[in-house]
């Protein structure tokens, strides 16, 4: 199967979105925040799990992200200040991973997959942000997934706790 994620050519990205993912223990509760920002629309993405882990949650609100967009083949910029995130897909070692199965104990196949199937909708570029600094918007992903992860009506993670036996 070809496996290649094409990097969006700089310049020219007018829907920025920042993601933030947070557990409480890792594993533990978790949360996801995400902020889309198009010219002078915001919108605010969040969702909280029972179970699961920060990377999971870094990951599902780039994805939760992507899925609520209603027009595709657009250049997106997604800051992030997971390099889990930036290094998996601008090191391209996502087509690795998807080339041998995730061989290796490579985590989150099910997310990553889910991801790179929306992937092939947009024209994608990461950027890394440093987390807990003076970025305000990822400062306000931040404190939308805590509150997430806090919050009481949490979500099951399906794939965590699959993959995990629970």
């Amino acid at each position: 199967m070809g496996t290649t994620i094409q990097a969006a050519k700089t310049g020219g990205h007018p829907l920025k979105i920042y993601t933030d993912g947070s557990s409480r223990g890792n594993p533990g509760p978790g949360g996801f925040g995400a902020v889309l920002l198009w010219g002078d629309a915001q919108k605010e993405l969040s969702g909280g799990y029972r179970l699961t882990t920060n990377n999971r949650m870094e990951l599902l609100a780039v994805i939760k992200a992507l899925e609520s967009l209603k027009k595709r083949d657009i250049s997106v910029t997604i800051y992030t200040d997971s390099q889990y995130i930036v290094n998996s897909v601008e090191k391209k070692w996502l087509n690795k991973w998807i080339k041998t199965d995730f061989k290796g104990g490579k985590k989150n196949k099910d997310l990553w997959l889910n991801f790179y199937a929306l992937s092939k909708h947009f024209k994608l570029r990461f950027i890394w942000v440093k987390g807990h600094a003076d970025n305000r918007w990822n400062n306000r992903c931040d404190e939308l997934a805590t509150a997430a992860a806090d919050s009481k009506n949490l979500q099951v993670d399906e794939g965590y706790e699959f993959e995990n036996g629970n």
